[in-house]
């Protein structure tokens, strides 16, 4: 589990940095930062088409050798940043990045769920989901501060190299893993999407991972103008802000990894669904109407909101798909959450725009939107749960009773 917390961690940190370090580099190579958008969005859409194609060959190999592969890809792409030229070499070096970044996430959380029974599923998804908040809390801070000291490219070096040293402990320390072979490398690629694709309940968890990415992502690339344009946040203490919320989301994802296995994914969903209600109408809807929220407060409690509802989809999405097609269906779901995070910051940005006065005006707007869409979490992942649960009852049934017959 520490091995692909670590794999998360490079894989979140290498798509993560890239955004605040933008106008760093956009100097240094002469890019307007109005393109600055091209290149996140060059490593959602590669990491998108990758989780498209992954899913009909990624569960024929070895889940330590894809996983190998896949993080020495990433290396490659991030380093291929430290070198980049110009814009074009830029979105290249994502591209690359994109291409192997989001399949490394799904054989990552394939390799949970082979390892780990469903009863603890949860606390061992909180574990490498943690690696979000770490990320937040130091991984990122120190790329700025590395771009500081020594210049935009160290940062790209510094995390290509520590993906290096994971893809060494990758290889040498984790085990073959290699059960789901067992009959699924005799399906046809074609075959497989075809499977994957004909399962409604993996329709129904890809389409509530969307809801869930989109909800969330109509918010956040707006959450830091919305703060200094709109509640005149000061812009030094924005940093701090950022580090708190990841500090909460750190402590709440672990609490919550148990607490889904305990009670279940349905009712910590329904808490953080409400949490993230709170917040949106308090800190983006109407925050003058109420009570002043402090902005710490804030994004902590935003975070806590995101982090149980992340987790409990999380959770339950590895119960969704059999053994021998968990990375398929692990890479269809990075695809989805890929495109419905650039969809959610298309949406918001078409529904808002600057005012004379220099404002943001429609963050209430979208802040609604996102609100109601949130509330279709719970009943879905219900349904969900209740699917999983009968299947996973016959197959326990059917595995008893085939003994006694032999």
């Amino acid at each position: 589990m520490l091995l692909v917390a670590a794999v998360q961690f490079v894989n979140v940190l290498d798509f993560m940095m890239v955004m605040p370090l933008g106008p760093d580099f956009a100097k240094g190579l002469g890019i307007p930062t109005s393109s600055l958008g091209l290149v996140s969005g060059s490593y959602a859409a590669a990491a998108a088409l990758a989780g498209l194609l992954g899913a009909s060959f990624l569960d024929r190999f070895d889940r330590r050798k894809a996983l190998a592969v896949a993080i020495t890809g990433l290396v490659v792409g991030t380093a291929a940043g430290a070198f980049a030229q110009g814009l074009g070499t830029m979105i290249l070096a994502r591209v690359v990045a994109g291409a192997f970044g989001g399949p490394a996430t799904a054989i990552a959380l394939s390799i949970v769920a082979d390892v780990v029974p469903p009863a603890r599923r949860g606390r061992a998804m909180s574990t490498v989901m943690g690696a979000f908040s770490i990320a937040s809390i130091a991984g990122v801070p120190l790329g700025l501060q590395l771009s500081v000291w020594f210049g935009w490219r160290v940062p790209f070096l510094a995390v290509a190299g520590l993906g290096l040293v994971i893809v060494v402990l990758a290889v040498g320390r984790m085990p073959s893993l290699t059960g789901h072979l067992d009959g699924g490398h005799k399906v046809k690629p074609l075959d497989r999407m075809v499977a994957l694709w004909g399962d409604s309940t993996i329709r129904l968890a890809l389409l509530t991972n969307s809801l869930v990415f989109i909800t969330a992502f109509m918010v956040i690339p707006n959450i830091a103008a919305h703060l200094l344009q709109n509640l005149h946040y000061p812009r030094p203490r924005l940093s701090p802000a950022y580090t708190v919320g990841g500090v909460v989301s750190l402590f709440v994802i672990l609490a919550a990894g148990r607490a889904v296995d305990r009670r279940g994914p349905v009712l910590v969903s329904t808490l953080g669904t409400l949490l993230y209600a709170v917040a949106l109408v308090l800190g983006f809807i109407a925050p003058d109407r109420f009570f002043h929220l402090p902005v710490f407060a804030l994004f902590g409690l935003f975070m806590a909101a995101m982090s149980m509802r992340n987790i409990s989809v999380g959770s339950l999405s590895t119960r969704v798909p059999r053994h021998d097609e968990r990375a398929g269906y692990m890479s269809l779901q990075s695809m989805s959450q890929h495109m419905s995070s650039a969809l959610g910051a298309f949406l918001s940005s078409q529904l808002l725009h600057n005012t004379p006065d220099g404002r943001l005006a429609g963050i209430d707007r979208i802040s609604t939107l996102s609100l109601v869409l949130a509330f279709a979490l719970p009943p879905l992942l219900a349904v969900i749960l209740r699917r999983v649960n009968a299947r996973e009852a016959i197959t326990a049934a059917a595995a008893a009773i085939a003994p006694a017959t032999i």
